[in-house]
């Protein structure tokens, strides 16, 4: 704590201190002169501000050394309240007492000038604890900011990317809405044809000279789900002895034998099912054997 921190606080309480003491002094003596010698009411002003003045001495001593007495603080106060009293009672004895009335507390307003003084010094730091704490509280001020400046930036990011979600959003739920909409128009155009009076006849013309029998029959497409349809029931395979048999009975039905070609035509038609790798290793078993056998 250097002396310029001092002057703050110590400075208006030795200002008030002194005004405090000649006011007492020449109040006492005023009052007292004129029923003793003013010698001895000199005395006896200086005499109650000196008890003031060392308890206070007394008191700065052991505030210096870090230590407090209660006793001394009492007297303190007491030489305070008396010579305070003083200046309340000659006041009173006074034609007009409103003006020394209003320095009648001086004395008091000094004493605790002195206490706000020792209060400041038990609390005072230096100056290097000062910065230390200047630094901290800067220090916390940048990480606020910065711990701000995060916040603001995340709180931007996660705008944009919200904004760029709902407006993707959006263009999907246009696309949609126009594929709907063609969907109903094409499905609305297709209702029309089927449901049109000359569609049956057009189907008719068109279908009648291959199967005159067969009415023209148009449904539309299904959208969604469907049953699946049965499995169509697979052809049984056919064994090379049974694929043999066969071959040699159409080979048999035909004088002279009839060409790969002819057979194989001749065998589908019959309603068999066979690879065309089998079928014609059949061929070519039968037909070598007849040419051996010749």
């Amino acid at each position: 704590m250097t002396k310029a921190q001092q002057l703050k606080t110590v400075g208006p309480a030795i200002a008030m201190t002194a005004v405090s003491m000649v006011l007492t002094v020449v109040v006492v003596v005023m009052w007292l002169s004129g029923s003793m010698h003013w010698g001895v009411a000199l005395v006896v002003g200086l005499g109650l501000d000196g008890g003031w003045l060392a308890t206070l001495a007394y008191e700065r001593r052991l505030a210096a050394q870090g230590d407090h007495s209660t006793p001394v603080t009492a007297v303190g106060w007491a030489f305070g309240a008396l010579a305070t009293g003083v200046l309340v009672a000659h006041a009173l004895g006074e034609e007009s007492p409103g003006a020394w009335l209003a320095v009648a507390w001086l004395p008091l307003a000094a004493k605790a000038l002195w206490l706000v003084h020792g209060l400041w010094e038990r609390t005072a730091l230096t100056p290097r604890a000062l910065d230390s704490i200047r630094d901290i509280q800067q220090a916390a001020r940048d990480q606020a900011a910065v711990a701000r400046a995060r916040l603001r930036a995340e709180a931007g990011t996660e705008e944009t990317r919200l904004t760029a979600v709902t407006e993707a959003g959006a263009r999907v739920a246009r696309v949609q809405a126009r594929t709907a909409g063609n969907l109903a128009g094409a499905w609305s155009v297709l209702e029309a044809a089927r449901q049109g009076d000359g569609t049956a006849r057009a189907l008719t013309s068109v279908t009648a000279p291959v199967t005159p029998a067969s009415q023209p029959s148009w449904e539309l497409p299904v959208w969604g789900a469907v049953e699946s349809l049965a499995a169509l029931e697979a052809a049984p395979v056919l064994t090379d002895e049974d694929l043999d048999r066969i071959v040699g009975e159409l080979l048999a039905s035909t004088t002279p034998p009839p060409s790969y070609r002819e057979m194989a035509t001749r065998f589908r038609a019959a309603g068999h099912v066979a690879g065309e790798t089998r079928l014609r290793a059949s061929w070519k078993r039968l037909t070598a054997g007849q040419v051996m056998g010749s």
